[in-house]
């Protein structure tokens, strides 16, 4: 297909993919009156319902509020400013927002979607296109690339000519394979162990997230509502759901997350159940030609320490930013360094993602030496303060090094 297809339109940004990532760059360009089009496989339904993360970093909230993107979560984000580590039969409270002054905000990922969409196209009139199938990017490399699809409702495909395209349509979406053989690096890590996802329709049986540290295998509770929990329990990789009953994940969630003096959790229906493999990676660089990869299509942290969110938007605050400075004014100053600038944060955050796993799941390795490692990490954590404030900075994503 070729850009003089009777279908075929221009516009100056292409962004493949309507996560947090692609809204939320959307979102900065229509603030900036720079045209751009949004194309998403699933209908706008699905992306507001999909399931995802809930924790969203202090700095991330700022650069929500700093677009005019934050209303729906300022009105709606519960605050929260501990952690609660469970192991050996006892209870290890960490106040982080003692420690640094910071806190977590706890909004649910389709609730930020479902807010971004809104504000994208209800209020800022943009253009976004979803349900559309097969996508394809093409002349990355030159001045003039395009992306064409079909369209759902006549089947016609569509080509759009476009000055630069946003690749955030995730860990299997396109953007990502139209890299050319030999141009990236991927380097991934597979930590060689399942969590089993579960959201129970049961209010929080903490004020706080808890980690349960066990023999058994890790598990762990997050609250995402008033009447909704989100639980993990670690299983082998590749786990059927269907091994796990309701009585057995129950069960299982009881004895991992028990302590001394802890209240019983509250139980309730199991409304998700899904098997994750732990697994990282990160492609290095970020782009190619005009081609730009945001979240997950360049980089996927396991949810080990509730960080792939939080790297998405900050993903998006960069390359949005870049975009309307070389579309606006012609300074790619940003793009040229809009790679290195994300991967700082990204290894940043894989490297204390990779610490944590160990705390996580040293216990239930069944090897003593990583056992005793563990808990001597555990230990330090809750009788050094000056250990449990680098967890908390690195928790909380505050450092001033990126």
């Amino acid at each position: 297909m070729t850009s003089d297809s009777p279908s075929a339109q221009h516009t100056s940004v292409v962004v493949v993919g309507a996560g947090p990532a692609g809204l939320t760059v959307g979102n900065v360009l229509r603030a900036a009156s720079v045209d751009c089009v949004v194309l998403e496989a699933q209908s706008r339904a699905s992306v507001e319902r999909r399931p995802r993360a809930g924790v969203i970093e202090e700095w991330a909230v700022r650069g929500l509020r700093e677009r005019g993107l934050a209303q729906g979560l300022t009105e709606r984000a519960q605050p929260h400013s501990a952690c609660e580590f469970r192991f050996g039969g006892e209870r290890h409270r960490l106040s982080y927002t003692e420690l640094t002054g910071h806190h977590h905000w706890v909004y649910p990922q389709p609730l930020l979607v479902t807010d971004l969409v809104r504000e994208y196209v209800d209020v800022r009139g943009g253009d976004a296109r979803f349900s559309v199938r097969d996508v394809e990017l093409h002349d990355l490399d030159s001045a003039r690339p395009s992306v064409s699809y079909t369209c759902p409702r006549s089947g016609e495909r569509r080509l759009l000519t476009c000055d630069f395209v946003v690749g955030a349509d995730g860990a299997r979406g396109v953007s990502r394979a139209a890299m050319p053989a030999g141009h990236a690096r991927i380097a991934r890590h597979d930590y060689g162990i399942g969590w089993l996802a579960l959201l129970a329709e049961a209010p929080p049986s903490s004020d706080c997230v808890l980690f349960g540290v066990h023999p058994n295998g890790f598990a762990g509770h997050m609250a995402r509502s008033p009447e909704v929990t989100r639980y993990y329990l670690q299983c082998p990789p590749g786990d059927d759901p269907g091994n796990w009953s309701h009585e057995r994940i129950w069960s299982e969630l009881h004895q991992r997350l028990g302590a001394s003096g802890a209240p019983p959790l509250t139980e309730g229906p199991l409304v998700e159940k899904r098997v994750l493999d732990m697994h990282d990676y990160v492609v290095e660089p970020m782009t190619y030609g005009r081609l730009f990869l945001a979240g997950d299509s360049a980089h996927l942290v396991a949810p080990i320490a509730a960080k792939g969110m939080n790297l998405a938007l900050h993903d998006a605050f960069l390359l949005g930013d870049a975009l309307v400075a070389a579309v606006a004014a012609g300074d790619g100053d940003g793009l040229d360094g809009y790679s290195e600038a994300c991967l700082r944060r990204v290894w940043d955050y894989q490297e204390f993602s990779q610490w944590l796993s160990e705390v996580y799941h040293g216990t239930a390795a069944g090897d003593p030496f990583r056992a005793g490692v563990m808990s001597a990490r555990l230990r330090r954590l809750f009788t050094s303060p000056t250990a449990a404030a680098a967890f908390a900075e690195q928790y909380l994503g505050t450092a001033e090094r990126y």
